[in-house]
């Protein structure tokens, strides 16, 4: 039988260190940003330069809040032993972080920029934090509600030449042995990996928990570090350009008809079916 700390090896009994058991545990990088909240409805300047965002509630775009509950569960399940929250962006990203540490990250770091930032710039920022903070796993939402550009977590990737798991729908972890369920067009794909490795979350990987009034206060005891693009090296290289943002079209008003024959003559005159 094998008593309590050790393991058998070659037919032997060896001790296991708590310096042993704790290499295989993994710290977690994840990204928050702060976007629009999506029950609001998003009004178009009158220039159609972008979104009206003055006076408009802010909040973290919902597939970061699944990243930051799969971190934490990682973490509750003794397979990770810190979450860092990261946000790119303006001094009130402060708040987004702040949630993230509320539902139970450890502690958090701010890269402060009033610019927009597009994704190559944030898997840059990424990068140099990943050289710094020297994170097993970074787990980010699959994209922005705001952009949808659905691009940070595979630049990132190829950055540090790490493997990567997009649109995880299931993640399972031994140690830093990972295995990822993803969501394709056509079905499920489960992928192997070993850590350190990136990981982007699909909708139905996990339901985020509510932060609680006491975790809410004790949030703003925790750690929070800030630093610039420039302090970490990055230089902020837009490469994209908005010529124009407009509301999408307003849609017709329906029909109601009476009879299966009034919905044929209604779709022939439309066009829809063949007469």
């Amino acid at each position: 039988r094998h008593r309590r700390g050790e393991r058998e090896l070659s037919g032997k009994y060896v001790a296991t260190t708590g310096v042993q058991r704790e290499a295989s545990k993994m710290r977690i990088l994840v990204g928050v940003k702060r976007v629009i909240d999506y029950a609001v409805k998003v009004r178009v300047k009158p220039d159609k330069s972008g979104v009206e965002k003055a006076n408009v509630k802010m909040s973290m775009n919902p597939f970061d809040e699944i990243a930051v509950e799969e971190a934490i569960k990682l973490k509750e399940a003794k397979v990770a032993t810190e979450v860092v929250a990261v946000s790119v962006g303006p001094q009130k990203a402060q708040e987004t972080i702040r949630t993230a540490l509320a539902m139970g990250a450890d502690r958090g770091v701010l890269v402060q920029t009033d610019d927009d930032v597009e994704p190559l710039d944030v898997a840059k920022i990424f990068q140099k934090i990943v050289d710094k903070e020297k994170p097993d796993l970074v787990i980010l939402g699959k994209q922005a509600i705001d952009d949808d550009s659905n691009q940070t977590g595979q630049m990132l990737a190829g950055l540090l030449s790490w493997p990567q798991a997009t649109f995880a729908s299931k993640v399972e972890a031994d140690g830093k042995n990972l295995k990822v369920t993803r969501e394709i067009d056509g079905g499920l794909e489960t992928l192997a990996m070993v850590a350190p490795a990136i990981l982007s979350c699909d909708l139905r990987l996990n339901v985020p928990r509510y932060a609680t009034l006491p975790n809410i206060m004790k949030a703003k005891k925790k750690p929070m570090e800030s630093m610039s693009p420039a302090d970490l090296g990055v230089t902020l290289d837009p490469r994209l350009t908005v010529l124009s943002v407009d509301e999408p079209a307003v849609r017709e008003a329906g029909v109601k008809v009476e009879s299966v024959e009034e919905l044929v003559s209604k779709l022939r005159e439309k066009g829809c079916i063949p007469e």
